[in-house]
C-alpha cells in the first residue's frame, strides 16, 4: 500500500486527488497539509469529504517523510522547489503539480516565472511527467514535474504527427479552452461569477506561461525545434479543457491517412481515445475522468491538421495524470485507480 501525502490539498485539485485516491486499491492518503485550514476539518472546506474523519495538518515535510511514501505537491510556483530537496533526502518520491520541475532550464524558468530556482542540482534527475511520451523515464524516476493543464492537451494532439514529421514544427497554432477551476479556488475579480457567467474571453495572449513548456516538450519529444502560438480562453464552465491545433502539413494527406497513423500512435494506450468520424471532443464526456478525447480533421485546401483535444484540467490535466505516473514510479498497473469515465451528462 503507497502512503501518499498531498501539500496544498484544499484547493479544487486537491480535492481532486481525494476524490481518486478514495477508490484507490494500492494507496491511502496519510497526511494532509494545508498551510491555510491546519486543524480544520477537511469536510468544512471540501463539502464532498464530509463523511471523511481528515484533518488538515500543517506543513511539515519531517513528519510527512515519516508517515508517506509519495509526496505531491499542489502549489504556487516557487515553494515545491523549497520542499522537494528534503523529501527526496529521506528516499521519499515527489510529484510536483506545479511548475518548479517542468524545466531544466533555471534562466528559460526565470525568464517566464520570474524565480531563481534553488535547486537547480535536482533539475537533471527531474522527468515530465506525461506518460504517453515519456512512459520509461518515468518508471524509473523519484522527481516528477507533472504538466500542465494546457500542455497536456496540446501535446497529445500534437506528438504524433510531430513523431511522424508531417508537420512543420514551426507553424503551429493552438486555441484553448479552459473551465474556470483552472485558475484555482483563491477568488480573484477574473473568478467571480459576474464576471465569467455568460462570457468568454482570450487572456494570456501571446505571452501565456504554457507556451515554453509546450515549445521545450515537443521539441524534445519530435527531436526538433518547436513554435507554437498559443492563445487561451476562459469559459463560463467549472472543469474541462478544449484545445483546437492548426498544424501546416508537410505535403497533402488524406484525413483517414492521418487518422489512421494517430490510431496507430495511441494504439495499447489506455487513457487516449481517437474518436472514429464524425465525433468530435466535448469536454462534459471526458469531465471527471483522466482521459482524453481526440479527433482530426484535414482541411485540403489550405493543407491544415486540425486537432481537436478535451481533457478535465482537474483529471487528466492535473490530479488523474499525477497518480497515473505514481502508479508507474511504484510499478503498478498504470490505470489504477483511474478508470472511471466521464460525469456525462
Amino acid at each position: 500500500m503507497i502512503k501518499v501525502g498531498i501539500i496544498g490539498s484544499s484547493g479544487y485539485t486537491g480535492g481532486e486527488f481525494l476524490r481518486i485516491l478514495a477508490g484507490h486499491p494500492e494507496a491511502e492518503v496519510t497526511y494532509l497539509a494545508s498551510h491555510t485550514y491546519a486543524g480544520s476539518r477537511v469536510g468544512d472546506v471540501l463539502p464532498a469529504f464530509a463523511h471523511a474523519p481528515w484533518v488538515f495538518a500543517p506543513v511539515d515535510i519531517e513528519e510527512m517523510a515519516a508517515q508517506c511514501d509519495c509526496i505531491i505537491a499542489a502549489v504556487p510556483a516557487g515553494a515545491a522547489m523549497e520542499l522537494a530537496p528534503a523529501v527526496l533526502a529521506a528516499g521519499k518520491k515527489f510529484i510536483d503539480i506545479g511548475t518548479d520541475f517542468r524545466f531544466h532550464d533555471t534562466q528559460l524558468y526565470k525568464k517566464w516565472y520570474g524565480i531563481d530556482h534553488s535547486c537547480p542540482d535536482l533539475l537533471p534527475k527531474a522527468v515530465y511527467g506525461l506518460p504517453e511520451l515519456f512512459r520509461d523515464q518515468i518508471k524509473g524516476a523519484d522527481l516528477i514535474g507533472n504538466p500542465g493543464c494546457y500542455p497536456t492537451s496540446i501535446l497529445l494532439g500534437m506528438a504524433p504527427a510531430l513523431k511522424a514529421d508531417i508537420i512543420d514544427p514551426k507553424d503551429v497554432v493552438v486555441a484553448s479552452m479552459s473551465g474556470v477551476s483552472g485558475a484555482g479556488r483563491k477568488p480573484t475579480v477574473t473568478n467571480h461569477f459576474p464576471e465569467r457567467t455568460e462570457n468568454l474571453c482570450p487572456y494570456g495572449v501571446a505571452s501565456h506561461r504554457h507556451t515554453p513548456e509546450i515549445e521545450v516538450q515537443a521539441g524534445l519529444y519530435g527531436k526538433t525545434e518547436v513554435q507554437v502560438s498559443f492563445t487561451p480562453h476562459l469559459v463560463p464552465m467549472s472543469r474541462g479543457i478544449l484545445s483546437t491545433l492548426v498544424l501546416k502539413l508537410r505535403s497533402a494527406m488524406a484525413e483517414d491517412a492521418v487518422r489512421e497513423l494517430y490510431e496507430e500512435h495511441y494504439r495499447g494506450e489506455e487513457f487516449v481515445c481517437v474518436l472514429p468520424p464524425p465525433a468530435l471532443p466535448q469536454t462534459k464526456a471526458v469531465a471527471g475522468s483522466n482521459y482524453a478525447h481526440l479527433a482530426v480533421r484535414v482541411d485540403e485546401r489550405l493543407g491544415r491538421l486540425l486537432v481537436m483535444v478535451a481533457i478535465d484540467n482537474l483529471g487528466k490535466g492535473a490530479a488523474g495524470q499525477a497518480i497515473q505516473n505514481m502508479n508507474l514510479m511504484f510499478g503498478l498497473d498504470e490505470g489504477m485507480g483511474l478508470r472511471t469515465v466521464g460525469l456525462y451528462p
